[in-house]
């Protein structure tokens, strides 16, 4: 994995910051949700009249429990009830129904805008980036943004307006019963605000966790036959355990704190009922209250203290929204490749000559780093140039910057004369071919691989491109050929996806070529093989060829011998040798034996 950019520092997590993001990003559904949240003020009202009508029967029954209990009264309002309390159901159905609909299109609508970020993003932020981590904002961090939404815009709603209702209710009902409710609860509220502020931090550790831990099950397993190569194992699984062990403590006191809740105020609740119950019972005993109003208390004191536990572990799940919703922003927030909307200059590929020239160019991935550090060359229509110099000598960046898949520090590159910052990066796509020293195969059949975003390609132009390189005879062999799904083919060798892409190359039209040690996987026979075809290949096209195998470029028109970022030595393969200088002593050792 690259590191050449510095690592993101986690910053803190703005809570009011994010929130205000995500109710932007959720405007457009303004409307649904304002339905919604008037769905369940309608639920919530019902249930704060239901105890006042409860008290009303009680107190029918009580009064007249000597004389005959009028049913006609009592059935009057037990219909009442019925009817809001299914009005109620209907309006909590509704409004799950609308919650469920809206937090799904956001969930699609953030993990689309997530796969448009990544194409904008430049290669530099994925050098720095862990693969896993970008993988858990798409998935775990989009999934508990929407889960929150799904479930704690209605409870937040619904459980505001009974407390604030039951609150009122109690009041009008008996002050003095009230005011013990209250108290009783106030213990609730300040051990609400302690635990709010004592999870947040490790609701933030938790989500950052899952990214470092998805991460890095990303990275081992993805080189896995290397980890078993080099008994690696070990390290591997203390590495894991040290992550683990970070995420299991963080999500330890982040849940711990976040069960605390449902005791506290269960406890809350209990002693409510205990506390209405004693001081009802003695002003029932001096005729300040009905029976009713007990029993009416009863009711108030689990819908005053339900709304608290709610609140609270809406309180624990906005927490976690928040530090997802940091991290989800923060990668769509990342500075994009520069806007070329405004760039109209195109370079036709039928009608390119072929030339290029580097212009005193210099580039680091560390603007305290150069890795070219003053790069010219001049290069003509149809030439084949070869790159070569040791590891780290900027070979491969060379092509980079040609591609625009980094911007140069200073200095130009241009194209047939024109500058290629004044044409779009699609445009200079358009004019290569590229075929890289590490192959890449999706999830699809060899015609699709093979034919990949090219949609002018016929099934003969494949077979023909699949001879050339010598994979035909193989292809047919297998019991589907051409038809035949990669994933299906568990015999497929890391030489043969290299032909694959190789072949991939060469059905493209385009003057220019670019060779990223494209015989590295290759056996010596397939490599003369590969040798002819891609000298066919690079037959009227201006071809660029990174080889560490010297004896692949001795035809080359021109080779760039490369140290440090600048081109020590040019020449052909002849010209060079008898300098008998740097390109020399590479050529020569590697056919020197070692004792």
């Amino acid at each position: 994995m690259h590191n050449h950019g510095k690592p993101n520092n986690s910053k803190p997590k703005d809570l009011k910051g994010t929130l205000i993001k995500l109710i932007k990003y959720s405007k457009s559904f303004a409307p649904l949700f304002i339905l919604a949240i008037i769905l369940a003020f309608l639920s919530s009202i019902i249930q704060i009249i239901g105890p006042d009508k409860i008290k009303d029967i009680t107190n029918i029954i009580t009064q007249n429990l000597m004389v005959g209990i009028p049913f006609a009264e009592v059935r009057k309002i037990a219909i009442f009830l019925a009817i809001i309390y299914v009005l109620g159901f209907i309006f909590n159905y509704i409004q799950g129904y609308i919650m469920a609909y809206i937090t799904n299109i956001i969930s699609r609508n953030y993990r689309n805008d997530i796969a448009i970020k990544i194409n904008k993003l430049p290669l530099a932020y994925f050098d720095r980036s862990e693969t896993g981590d970008i993988l858990s904002r798409v998935t775990n961090d989009v999934d508990t943004i929407c889960h929150t939404l799904s479930d704690s815009v209605g409870v937040l709603v619904g459980s505001g307006t009974l407390f604030i209702g039951t609150t009122i209710m109690m009041f009008y009902t008996n002050w003095i019963m009230a005011l013990t409710a209250i108290v009783s609860s106030i213990i609730g509220f300040i051990g609400m605000i302690l635990i709010v502020s004592l999870s947040q931090k490790y609701f933030d550790g938790m989500q950052k966790g899952l990214g470092d831990i998805n991460g890095h099950i990303e990275e081992v397993y993805s080189g896995h036959n290397v980890v078993k190569a080099y008994n690696g194992e070990e390290e591997v699984l203390k590495e894991f355990d040290e992550i683990n062990e970070k995420l299991y403590k963080d999500s330890k006191k982040g849940y711990f704190y976040s069960g605390l809740m449902g005791p506290l105020m269960g406890f809350i609740g209990n002693f409510g009922y205990v506390c209405v119950c004693i001081v009802g019972a003695v002003l029932t005993s001096k005729n300040y209250i009905d029976f009713g109003v007990i029993v009416a208390f009863m009711i108030y004191i689990r819908l005053f203290s339900n709304p608290l536990s709610q609140l609270a572990q809406v309180a624990n799940q906005v927490q976690m929204m928040a530090a997802a919703g940091e991290r989800v922003f923060e990668f769509l927030e990342e500075q994009e490749l520069s806007n070329e909307e405004a760039i109209t200059k195109e370079l036709i590929p039928s009608k390119v000559k072929g030339n290029i020239k580097f212009d005193h160019v210099k580039f680091g991935y560390n603007d305290d780093k150069l890795i070219i550090k003053d790069f010219s060359a001049d290069i003509k229509k149809g030439q084949k140039i070869a790159i070569v110099g040791p590891t780290g000598a900027g070979k491969t960046t060379l092509v980079n910057l040609l591609m625009r898949f980094y911007e140069i520090n200073q200095g130009s590159i241009s194209i047939d004369g024109v500058n290629i910052k004044d044409i779009t990066r699609e445009n200079i796509h358009k004019l290569f071919i590229m075929v890289l020293q590490d192959t890449w195969t999706f999830d699809g059949t060899i015609n699709e691989n093979i034919k990949y975003n090219k949609y002018h390609v016929t099934d003969e132009d494949v077979v023909n491109a699949c001879k050339t390189v010598g994979l035909h005879h193989f292809i047919k062999t297998l019991p589907n050929g051409y038809d035949t799904k990669l994933g299906d083919v568990d015999s497929l060798s890391a030489g043969q996806k290299q032909l694959l892409t190789i072949a991939r190359g060469m059905i493209e039209d385009a003057p220019f070529l670019i060779l990223d040690e494209a015989t590295s996987n290759v056996d010596t026979r397939t490599e003369s093989l590969v040798q002819k075809a891609m000298d066919k290949l690079t037959k009227g096209r201006t071809s660029f060829i990174i080889a560490h195998r010297l004896s692949t470029i001795k035809n080359a028109d021109l080779i760039l011998v490369l140290d440090e970022g600048n081109i020590v030595e040019m020449g052909n393969h002849e010209e060079l040798l008898k300098l008998n200088g740097f390109y020399a002593n590479l050529y020569n050792s590697q056919f020197q034996s070692i004792d």
